[in-house]
């Protein structure tokens, strides 16, 4: 004799009340878990109990670190957070990069690499000419040519260059400065001061206490307008027996002259 089979349906009611109490179970177990873990990540065991730093600590003490960075790490060896570590040693000062790693169990190896200045920055106002001021306070430029702030009273080379340009040339100033000092050592002098103003016209004053108007242009044709003036500028000068007080390159076909006592023209023509 055949068995009867019956098939139980499930009402939508019942089928939605095993869902949720499914996802409450699931949300406990993970809350609970998180708490579990956030309770063993703060056992004393797992706190940090050394901080070994590597690299440039040329400019930061082990006090000067403990002081400016210390107070903005926050967490366990566990809980702490990498990037947040990095900002903390990177906002003390004279430091542009950290990293940051966990050794285990319990302590933090943190490597620095300082800026190392290459010169004074001196922000120019917006649309400001070659010859203006500065609108704000004096800077530093590192070897990257990136401006950063610190205590000037910290560098050692106090003939250092001062940059003064729109606010974000800072890089191409400085590579404009290195081409600029190698011409110059040529003649026995240097590049003490370069302007920029916020049509792109350069400005250079010399060591020996010259000021140049470059112009405008490419920086092949500024480059090029100075090496024509540093291979003849010492004839022009002997001549005399005369100082040169400042020069205006933006000629087409040669530049002005002012020497003390004396001015002259070398074959003058359409200015840039």
């Amino acid at each position: 004799m055949r068995a009867n089979s019956k098939t139980l349906i499930i009402p939508p009611d019942v089928r939605l009340m095993q869902a949720v109490t499914a996802l409450l179970l699931a949300a406990f177990v993970l809350a609970s878990a998180a708490l579990a873990l956030r309770w063993f990540s703060r056992l004393p065991v797992f706190a940090i109990r050394a901080i070994q730093v590597e690299g440039d600590v040329t400019r930061n003490s082990a006090a000067s670190l403990r002081a400016n960075a210390l107070p903005h790490l926050s967490g366990s060896f566990l809980s702490m957070s990498l990037q947040n570590g990095r900002n903390a040693f990177e906002a003390v000062p004279w430091v542009r990069n950290a990293q940051v790693q966990r050794v285990w169990p319990n302590r933090l190896r943190v490597k620095l690499e300082e800026h190392h200045p290459a010169a004074y920055w001196e922000t120019k106002a917006e649309g400001a000419d070659a010859q203006s001021d500065a609108a704000v306070d004096r800077l530093l430029v590192n070897s990257y040519g990136e401006v950063f702030q610190a205590n000037l009273g910290d560098v050692e080379d106090e003939d250092l260059p001062v940059l003064a340009g729109p606010k974000g040339s800072s890089a191409a100033m400085l590579k404009m400065w290195q081409q600029l000092q190698a011409l110059s050592n040529k003649q026995q002098d240097g590049v003490e001061r370069l302007d920029l103003s916020g049509r792109g016209s350069w400005r250079v004053t010399l060591e020996k206490g010259a000021v140049l108007e470059l112009g405008r242009g490419s920086e092949e044709e500024v480059l090029a307008r100075y090496g024509q003036y540093m291979r003849t500028i010492t004839q022009i000068s002997s001549r005399y027996q005369a100082p040169v007080l400042s020069a205006d390159l933006r000629h087409a076909d040669g530049f002005a002259v002012r020497l003390r006592g004396v001015t002259t023209t070398e074959k003058p023509g359409k200015t840039r």
